[in-house]
Order: C-alpha cells, then sequence, then structure tokens
C-alpha cells in the first residue's frame, strides 16, 4: 500500500478529483494549504508592496493499493499538469498497515479502491 500526497493549483483541483474519480479513486482528502516555491516575486500596488510568494494550493491525500499506483499517479499529472512553473508535487510513501474500523479489515481489503 502507498500513501499518496500531492499538492497542485487550486485552479485545477477539480479536475484533479475528476481524473481520480475516473481512476477508480473516490476515497481521498485535501485541504487549503500555503506554500513558497523557488520563484521570487513582490507586487506593487498603488505604493503597497505586496508579498505574492505565498501560492495558494490544494494538498490531496489518499492511500492507494500498490496496484492502483501508477494509474493515480497518472491521472494527477495529467490533470494538474500546465507546463508553467507552480504547477504542484506528488510525494509517494509506504503504508505498514491499514485497518477499516467498522469491520476490523486490515491490509489492501481495508480500502475501498480495487
Amino acid at each position: 500500500m502507498k500513501k499518496i500526497e500531492a499538492i497542485v493549483r487550486k485552479t485545477k483541483f477539480e479536475e484533479v478529483r475528476a481524473a481520480l474519480h475516473d481512476a477508480d479513486i473516490d476515497f481521498l482528502s485535501w485541504w487549503e494549504v500555503k506554500g513558497q516555491g523557488t520563484a521570487r516575486q513582490g507586487l506593487i500596488f498603488r505604493g503597497i508592496a505586496y508579498d505574492v510568494n505565498s501560492i495558494a494550493r490544494i494538498c490531496i491525500s489518499f492511500v492507494v493499493r500498490d496496484i492502483n499506483l501508477e494509474k493515480s499517479i497518472n491521472a494527477i499529472l495529467e490533470s494538474a499538469y500546465t507546463g508553467e512553473s507552480g504547477d504542484g508535487r506528488i510525494f509517494v510513501s509506504d503504508i505498514a498497515q491499514s485497518i477499516r474500523i467498522r469491520t476490523k479489515d486490515r491490509g489492501d481489503e481495508s480500502l475501498y479502491n480495487k
């Protein structure tokens, strides 16, 4: 089992969520995050300096079986891509164990995806 965390543009979130749904990934969590990338810029508007280095993004997190890893990653890559700096990141980590509380299923059986 793998945990996927993806940080994507807010404007691409609905496309990413739809692509994950098409890849049979329906159980996920997301929240708004802010971060700072390598680009450094400032904005002066009417004599007031604004810091635009903080970029609003959405962080998506879910756990998949190993057989669903590549199709999940590809769904995010294809739907979140703009080709510009700041498209985001995908992080994949190992999950040692998963337990569904209601049924007490463990391992792959505790996950919803096929």
